[in-house]
């Protein structure tokens, strides 16, 4: 369902980054019927829906597989709809935090991928009741980016306690070497119970258009149509065609140096890595994000006056969101305090860290 040119540009565009490597399923057994394998291609008009935004696609893909009482596993911190968005289904959102495990990086600077899960918590939250799993790599809001390990390890839970994936890939695109974005649908066993999530937005710079897309198996795609066609409908059609004509001119240039999503990673990540620096420098130690254009930062060592929070809360509120009121009154700085993506049981983990973006052109320069 969606725009003809664009479904196909899409097909074309999904299809290697699908297909599975030889290599990773040869020994895979009973796993190889569900895996997308390296002669085939996505079906544009069975495996493909477009929808408003990548939102529009989280919404119908939950609300097409959950049934009232199923649960749904969810990464703490999570991008903030996954849970309601699963309550409206008449589902259960099921919390597993990831925590940081070590330092890592060169100089024993600490990065976004140091924040992983723990495979035995993850187990022990799996039930009878458990149908889906969510994932986000690139992160928000964290910046981590999931390597092939955490995959096999998701896809490998998935494939035993037969979970459907729901990855939101939106910021695909933005993942800066030598970190490698791995669609975690081309792992052995898991097509055939992922839905993977893209967004016309993140992928041009475009948040304003509302268009998303949605490739899996035709059967979860169905479901996902008929929600679409009962609610919104269908999705602008000039908005489709204008990213698919930017997707056709794209295309050719995956890998070359003048490509778009090059330039784009080329031009965002030395901005990053200038705030970390410059955040670090006054007290606020940031995390350096391995993709995407957030990170977040440690605001508890920052001086604050004495009493000057007591005024904005009572115990109930974050210290993140004391401190980021405090900071946008007194020095017109802005972020988004970390404990709102945090499900309320591990609030804390959060409450310390604030979100900031570092798109804009001002946190870039010669020296970078």
């Amino acid at each position: 369902m969606g725009h003809p040119r664009l479904v196909n540009v899409l097909s074309r565009l999904y299809t290697p980054f699908i297909q599975c490597d030889p290599s990773r399923y040869a020994s895979a057994g009973s796993l190889t019927e569900n895996t997308f394998a390296p002669t085939r291609h996505v079906d544009a008009l069975n495996e493909i829906i477009v929808s408003v935004g990548a939102y529009g696609a989280l919404s119908a893909a939950i609300s097409s597989l959950i049934d009232h009482g199923d649960e749904v596993i969810i990464m703490d911190p999570s991008f903030d709809c996954y849970a309601p968005m699963t309550r409206f289904a008449g589902g259960v959102p099921v919390f597993v935090p990831l925590k940081p495990a070590s330092v890592t990086g060169a100089n024993n600077e600490l990065t976004a991928d140091a924040w992983k899960l723990d495979p035995v918590q993850l187990e022990s939250k799996i039930t009878a009741k458990t149908k889906m799993i969510i994932l986000n790599t690139p992160h928000n809001p964290l910046g981590k980016v999931f390597d092939l390990d955490e995959l096999k390890f998701i896809a490998d839970v998935c494939c035993r306690y037969n979970l459907v994936c729901v990855s939101d890939e939106v910021y695909e695109w933005l993942v800066f070497p030598p970190k490698k974005h791995i669609k975690i649908a081309s792992l052995p066993g898991m097509w055939n119970r992922t839905l993977t999530i893209g967004s016309a937005g993140k992928t041009f710079s475009v948040t304003g258009w509302k268009l998303g897309w949605t490739v899996g198996p035709a059967n979860l795609i169905h479901g996902m149509q008929m929600h679409q066609q009962n609610t919104v409908y269908t999705c602008p059609t000039p908005i489709q065609e204008a990213t698919a004509k930017s997707l056709e001119i794209e295309l050719p240039l995956l890998i070359k140096s003048d490509s778009y999503f090059e330039e784009m990673r080329r031009t965002i990540e030395p901005k990053g890595r200038r705030m970390v620096r410059r955040l670090t420098e006054i007290g606020m130690p940031a995390i350096r994000p391995t993709g995407g254009y957030f990170l977040f930062a440690d605001v508890s060592r920052i001086p604050v006056p004495k009493g000057a929070l007591d005024a904005i809360g009572d115990q109930s509120v974050p210290y993140d969101s004391k401190f980021n009121l405090w900071m946008m009154q007194n020095k017109g700085v802005s972020g988004i305090p970390m404990s709102v993506f945090y499900s309320e049981e591990n609030q804390h983990l959060g409450s310390n860290y604030l979100r900031l973006c570092f798109f804009k052109v001002s946190f870039i320069s010669q020296d970078d």
